[in-house]
């Protein structure tokens, strides 16, 4: 018997070898070498033409580098429809690769990780009621442009890509903006095949310590209560333990402001990130980051068990984790107040069990001065502080409806492409509604990916009777798409498309006064506003460099006239608080 089952084992080994050898990647051909574009479709397109009954390879929309997107499809049953997957409850597992091409882990590890599901038979039951989609290669622009020297601090592999697409875009700051044509073609495939979870594969810069892998998870309070509960108490603890059990053991991503024995925090993943744009999208999400002075080799392979692990967690929650989303999305469809900016929680600490080295300190070389070092002979394991909790710092109540005029066709482009239902007016309108004025708000002094990034913006409300014209666009606040609606729209939220600069011709006064000429109009105005006289020298009282400036107080009694444009830093959306019966198509 004995000799029987060693017989089985050694033909089960010789199997897998035989399969390895006939569709081996190129990274097991070469353990420090990661493939290039080229190379990455080839080998799918092999692996769908060998396994068409369980695996499709198809090119969607065109890339900045004028390579279209494509996506590979494995279903065990041959079902590539997206909604007949959906229809009969099996749950859609999304693997995005090479969004960082200098980070290839998963680019390698994803090729691997089909060809086991196709070839072995025995891993078959974990895609009974999973089918598990990826984008091979995502950054086509920056997996072209293949060096050896982009990523200074990383081990291997020996060539690999660059972090800027075929537009310098870093293409992980591009979900909401969507100024790539990667983007808009990811867009277009999440939203065919509205994923349930999602793993995007890359790899840390940073600290050091002895782990592998770090997980970045949806930060739970940008996740809806219901999947964020589950995310907490059953998904990731068991994906910690299957990761331990498989030889990888894993830790929350390091993101540390000093030294990881310093306390390391929860990820704030907002929509401009891959996980916080799953999140708008009320879907599970996970940012794989291998560390980045681990060998090349087991970056891949930590990734690869990753993914594994996780394709049967889906599989064995897949009626949970269906049920979960149909709760949040009905629920996200009521609900009334919604979160758009947090902070983190200085006094909701956890303990974390972490294996790290000890950081010292020593002369540099180049400067002289102290510079920080980890020490690989002292390794250490203990509890560091874990700040993983976020407080809502800004909360709104939604409107039953945003108004947008059509001017704003860029902006309601992307709400659709993104599954937004929109209706237009069929006729000219005058209806009550809450109108921003930008008070206040600070632009980053550089470019940040193309734009200037607008923050701390600070809105005053007023209710005015607002005129909208036919073909305006009325956007309902009661979808399942109820939190992209509200944090894209909001322009305090921190990737609204005002913050991203789709709204900056308001903040731009378009009419102005010559003084010699105004003066005696703007006496006129103070005689017959007295209110406005004492107001005028309350100011020139308390501000030493107004009661200085002719101009500037000119410019007060202007801007508190009906000459002032009421458009200048007016939020051209609307948002309609009462029920109001529209005409719409």
């Amino acid at each position: 018997m004995r000799l029987l089952l060693l017989s089985l084992f050694c033909c089960f080994c010789t199997t897998l070898l035989a399969q390895k050898q006939k569709y081996p990647t190129p990274f097991e051909q070469q353990e420090n070498y990661s493939a290039t574009y080229q190379e990455t479709i080839k080998y799918y397109q092999n692996l769908a033409e060998a396994f068409p009954k369980q695996m499709q390879l198809k090119a969607y929309g065109m890339t900045d580098a004028g390579f279209p997107l494509h996506l590979a499809i494995l279903s065990k049953n041959g079902d590539f429809s997206p909604q007949n997957i959906q229809k009969n409850n099996k749950r859609i597992l999304m693997v995005n690769n090479g969004i960082h091409p200098g980070e290839p882990c998963g680019v390698d590890a994803t090729m691997m990780l089909f060809r086991d599901y196709l070839t072995q038979k025995d891993k078959q039951a974990d895609l009974e009621n999973v089918v598990v989609i990826a984008i091979p290669f995502y950054n086509i622009g920056g997996g072209l442009n293949r060096g050896k020297y982009s990523r200074a601090n990383q081990d291997g592999p020996s060539e690999h890509g660059f972090r800027g697409n075929a537009k310098n875009l870093d293409l992980n700051r591009d979900f909401i903006k969507n100024d790539s044509k990667n983007a808009r073609t990811f867009v277009q495939i999440w939203n065919e095949w509205q994923p349930d979870v999602f793993v995007d594969n890359h790899t840390s810069n940073g600290a050091d310590y002895q782990y592998t892998m770090t997980m970045i998870a949806t930060q739970k309070e940008k996740l809806s209560p219901l999947l964020s509960d589950y995310l907490q108490k059953d998904m990731l603890p068991q994906l910690y333990a299957d990761m331990k059990t498989a030889n990888w053991e894993m830790t929350p991503y390091v993101y540390v402001q000093n030294t990881p024995d310093e306390g390391i925090a929860g990820f704030l993943d907002l929509p401009r990130y891959s996980s916080g744009y799953a999140a708008l999208h009320n879907a599970i999400s996970f940012m794989g980051e291998t560390h980045m002075l681990k060998p090349f080799k087991d970056r891949v392979l930590s990734t690869y068990a990753f993914m594994n692990v996780l394709i049967k967690k889906v599989n064995e929650d897949h009626q949970k984790i269906g049920q979960l989303r149909e709760m949040t999305q009905q629920a996200v469809t009521k609900q009334m107040t919604f979160p758009i900016n947090w902070t983190i929680d200085k006094e909701a600490k956890e303990d974390l069990m972490f294996k790290g080295y000890t950081a010292k300190y020593k002369k540099s070389e180049i400067s002289g001065l102290d510079r920080l070092y980890y020490d690989r002979a002292a390794p250490y394991e203990k509890n560091i502080p874990f700040f993983n909790t976020y407080k809502t710092t800004l909360s709104v109540k939604k409107p039953i409806s945003y108004l947008i005029p059509q001017a704003y066709s860029e902006v309601v482009d992307r709400l659709k492409a993104n599954g937004v239902i929109v209706r237009q007016l069929t006729e000219n309108v005058l209806v009550p509604c809450e109108m921003y004025y930008i008070d206040s708000y600070e632009s980053r002094k550089n470019p940040y990916e193309g734009h200037y990034l607008h923050y701390d913006v600070k809105v005053r409300t007023e209710s005015v009777q607002q005129a909208f014209r036919k073909g305006d666009y009325v956007i309902e606040v009661n979808q399942s798409s109820n939190r992209f609606i509200v944090e894209t729209l909001e322009p305090q939220a921190p990737d609204s498309y005002f913050a991203w600069n789709f709204f900056d011709g308001i903040l731009m006064q378009k009419e102005y006064f010559s003084s010699y000429v105004f003066e005696e109009l703007a006496a006129d105005i103070l005689r017959e506003n007295p209110a406005l006289r004492v107001e005028l020298e309350e100011k020139r009282r308390n501000d030493e460099e107004f009661a200085k400036s002719g101009r500037a107080q000119l410019d007060f009694v202007y801007k508190h006239s009906p000459h002032y444009e009421p458009t200048h830093q007016l939020y051209p959306v609307g948002r309609l608080i009462q029920d109001v019966e529209l005409s719409v198509k």
